[in-house]
């Protein structure tokens, strides 16, 4: 039975929707009889220390209430702690909330699964000592995530969707090394995407297939294409169908390095550092609360 769940709101996030569901959430949680409180820090290292807090005094869940980032920041504290992650989509990806089974246009129904109180545990992805839940990306998608953490408007998938034209223009295939497990590959790509969920940039099923239970990362390389085959393959994307493109490379790995001149990396829409790094999947490191299995 849960008794007490911290709620960490990120009130930016969804130009100022989690700051307004803050309350309504809360509520919802001590309706159903759990002592919850919700706390926003005033930057991102405070709102990480309230997080490490809520973990170190015991709590049985801690809820953000944000994006992907907010997300991001929280599962440091809770990995490999027994602490459950429960997420009520209010940011622009939503990509984790995607991936337990949180309904992205209801965050009350979201909290409702927080109430409900069933848990599974889910992989994490590793760069050095920071962890990722959904995709790392580097290359032109990577790119993309730079313009968008710089983008004020619009909301939601479109962002991502004026983003990507945005860069079209400039971008050239790279060279990329990767080490998947020992075993060397090199390709000429427009990016490569290590994935430990299916999804980012708002529900682009980019690394198709993925399950966040496996022990594994879902690789994909997609090579060089003209312009327009990009702007064809690119709508794809949102179910997945992109993978029997004869571009796009898929493969899987417990440990992925890429290496690549000049490109930065990003994982759950935060820059993680420039390439080369190493990936590893951490099986098991995050307990989530979930929809129940049916």
């Amino acid at each position: 039975m849960l008794r007490e769940i911290a709620v960490l709101v990120n009130p930016t996030s969804g130009r100022g929707r989690g700051a307004r569901l803050a309350e309504p959430v809360t509520e919802r949680l001590t309706e159903a009889g759990i002592r919850a409180r919700w706390e926003a820090g005033r930057d991102a290292d405070e709102a990480a220390d309230l997080a490490r807090r809520a973990v170190a005094r015991g709590v049985d869940g801690l809820v953000v209430i944000g994006g992907d980032g907010m997300a991001h920041l929280a599962l440091q504290a809770v990995a490999e702690s027994g602490t459950p992650l429960g997420v009520i989509p209010a940011g622009t990806g939503n990509d984790l909330a995607r991936s337990v089974g949180a309904p992205v246009g209801d965050p009350l129904a979201a909290a409702d699964i927080v109430v409900a109180g069933f848990t599974r545990a889910q992989d994490l992805g590793r760069v050095g000592d920071e962890l990722f839940s959904t995709v790392l990306c580097a290359g032109f998608d990577s790119r993309v995530a730079e313009r968008v953490a710089g983008m004020t408007w619009p909301r939601g998938r479109l962002r991502y969707d004026l983003a990507v034209v945005a860069e079209l223009g400039s971008f050239r295939p790279q060279r990329f090394v990767l080490e998947l497990d020992q075993e060397e590959e090199q390709a000429d790509a427009l990016l490569v995407a290590v994935g430990v969920t299916p999804s980012y940039g708002g529900g682009l099923r980019i690394c198709a297939g993925a399950d966040p239970a496996d022990g594994l990362l879902d690789v994909a390389v997609i090579g060089p294409v003209s312009r327009h085959e990009l702007v064809r393959l690119f709508p794809k994307l949102t179910k997945g169908t992109h993978v029997g493109h004869p571009a796009v490379t898929m493969y899987r790995a417990k440990t992925v390095s890429v290496a690549s001149a000049g490109i930065t990396a990003y994982a759950d829409g935060e820059r993680v550092g420039p390439l080369p790094l190493t990936v590893e999947c951490v099986p098991g490191a995050l307990q989530v609360f979930a929809p129940p299995p049916r």
